[in-house]
């Protein structure tokens, strides 16, 4: 496998696969044959739209602070998609053997060379659907994090269960995307007393009824009125005191945001784990988010929460996602991945997403796709 292909953005809408040449497998390194690449049908399609902030902007890794001056990215784009599970066909490493499945990040190519002192990977114990496994490296603890945040903010460092957050709470989530979706799977397996999902698109609503969640229908471009009305004359904690718990808001729209905030019951959280490309004229800060008295924690995957680094990293969030996957992976799989299609057909694919003529929860590239169609 000296060759392989690599998903390129050339210019916005403009996608095409192109050959690559592997390096030699260093000492200490591994090569892995990619089996399933899932798209990130929210990050990814940004770079395909030109919306993505690293196309405008310079980022400052050393003030964490985005700044006028050169784009940090530039046309081709290569090596997005942080969603991979693979075979390992070469190894130069005691840490892995030939033919181990592994979970990790490389974007979307068919293969990759791992770099022993900057990759990293997870295992894939023999009993997790290995298609699944594109959530255990990275998406997985994206919203396992969104989870360890709301235990923060309830406990402080004093968390002990990734579901201290949510056990025995009235969760609400805004987006029925995989984001969206994979966070309610984690609070109702973690004890959460009820979670309410909340989008516009009957379809994905119907999904996560299907994994257990109850569900209410925001209309599109609506002001989210009605579903707070809904939640709030639902959930009464006291006098002046009706609302979600803690609502993880996980669709990338500023309504979204707004929305979120309306469902929270007085001084509550938003956990957010969506990410923005456009502005957020419509959240509205001098309404619900300053009267109640709220809050708004980003719980993106580079940070866990303060004080809580040495007992939840990366590989606590694995674990957490391996366990979520053995207990509801059969649900997931049937109603979260709706789309599996080859390699080859990866350009045409994220065109049709990007531009809208084309939609899907879970879009899966696989080499494996007619195995799978039987």
């Amino acid at each position: 496998m000296d060759v392989v292909s690599t998903l390129s953005i050339e210019a916005p809408g403009q996608v095409t696969l192109v050959e690559e040449k592997l390096p030699d497998v260093p000492r200490g390194g591994f090569m892995v044959r990619t089996r399933y690449s899932g798209i990130s049908a929210g990050t990814e399609l940004t770079y395909v739209k030109g919306t993505n902030p690293y196309l405008t902007s310079t980022w400052d890794p050393a003030l964490c602070l985005f700044r006028r001056g050169t784009a940090s990215v530039e046309y081709p784009v290569r090596g997005i998609g942080y969603m991979q599970v693979g075979t390992v066909v070469e190894s130069r490493t005691r840490a892995v053997a030939e033919g181990t499945p592994v979970a990790m990040a490389y974007g979307h190519r068919t293969g990759y060379v791992a770099d022993p002192l900057a990759d990293r990977f997870v295992r894939l114990p023999e009993d997790i659907d290995p298609l699944l496994g594109i959530y255990v490296a990275h998406m997985g603890p994206i919203c396992a994090n969104g989870l360890l945040h709301a235990a923060a903010d309830l406990h402080g460092p004093y968390v002990r269960e990734l579901g201290d957050g949510v056990h025995g709470r009235r969760v609400a989530v805004v987006g029925a995307g995989v984001v969206g979706l994979l966070t309610a799977s984690f609070a109702l397996a973690l004890g959460a007393a009820e979670v309410v999902v909340v989008d516009e698109t009957p379809q994905r609503l119907r999904v996560a009824e299907a994994l257990g969640a109850e569900t209410l229908r925001e209309e599109p471009g609506g002001t989210g009125e009605e579903s707070a009305v809904a939640l709030k004359e639902r959930w009464r904690h006291g006098p002046g005191d009706r609302g979600a718990d803690v609502v993880f808001q996980c669709r990338g729209r500023a309504r979204a945001l707004a929305l979120a905030l309306k469902l929270l019951r007085p001084q509550g959280t938003v956990i957010d784990l969506a990410f923005y490309p456009d502005g957020a004229d419509e959240v509205r800060l001098g309404e619900e988010f300053h009267h109640n008295g709220l809050t708004v924690r980003c719980a993106q995957i580079g940070r866990v929460p303060r004080g809580l680094g040495h007992a939840w990293d990366r590989e606590r969030l694995s674990h957490e996602t391996v366990g979520l996957l053995r207990e509801r992976g059969p649900m997931l799989r049937e109603h979260v991945v709706t789309d599996l299609v080859g390699f080859e057909e990866a350009p045409a694919l994220l065109t049709d997403l990007a531009a809208g003529r084309r939609h899907a929860v879970q879009a899966v590239l696989g080499d494996e796709v007619q195995d799978e169609r039987g």
